[in-house]
């Protein structure tokens, strides 16, 4: 049995913290496969919505050392970034308690995380971690997964998953509808631009692990 804990953190020396500050449209995303690489300094990022003032920004963040514009597509940029060593990071702990980062997207404050761990002795060590380095720690969901995996049965994101259930729930989706982008990007505490962009990949996403077959 494995735990899954998706967790909110924050510090202003997290990584790329100034940057989602400064970028309120901008959803960053880590590659998980880099995230537990203590030993090379290098993690790649995906960013969504960025626009030319998102470099700019990437050059005045204090968690950036250097950073390297991988690939460039019309919605999506990749990038391959390097910290200073005094950013914090939670992805070597995470790895040394032999857990797993599967997921870290970049939320109002600072990251949303879900983690894998093999039993939540592991997720107590993580926490007291980060509270010894006044690193916010705000577990939002727990749950016991019988299987160790690093896929979703939906392939939603969890801020993927939350935007749709809070536009669910805000009757988003009625007729006539009963909210609009702008209510449920105020209740989640972000832009309009961001939560229809959730919306919109998550919709399709469901439609491809739902509805598509081979």
């Amino acid at each position: 049995m494995n735990l899954i804990a998706v967790v909110d953190i924050a510090h202003p020396d997290l990584a790329l913290t100034p940057t989602i500050h400064a970028c309120s449209d901008v959803t960053i995303q880590v590659v998980p496969q880099s995230a537990t690489d203590s030993k090379t300094g290098m993690f790649f990022f995906t960013v969504e919505n960025a626009d030319e003032t998102l470099e700019t920004v990437l050059d005045e963040d204090h968690t950036v050392a250097e950073w390297e514009l991988v690939t460039d597509s019309d919605t999506t940029r990749a990038y391959r970034i390097r910290h200073p060593e005094e950013t914090k990071l939670i992805s070597p702990k995470t790895s040394e308690l032999s857990g797993l980062m599967r997921e870290a997207t970049s939320n109002a404050q600072g990251w949303t995380v879900r983690l894998q761990f093999p039993d939540r002795a592991a997720l107590a060590t993580l926490s007291d971690y980060c509270e010894a380095r006044d690193i916010s720690f705000d577990l939002t969901q727990m749950f016991r997964q019988d299987e160790w995996t690093g896929s979703e049965p939906t392939g939603l994101t969890e801020p993927q998953r939350v935007a749709l259930v809070t536009a669910y729930e805000r009757g988003y989706f009625e007729e006539p509808r009963e909210a609009h982008l702008s209510d449920i990007a105020q209740s989640l505490g972000l832009s309009p631009t961001a939560i229809g962009g959730r919306i919109r990949r998550g919709t399709a996403k469901l439609i491809e692990t739902a509805l598509i077959r081979d």
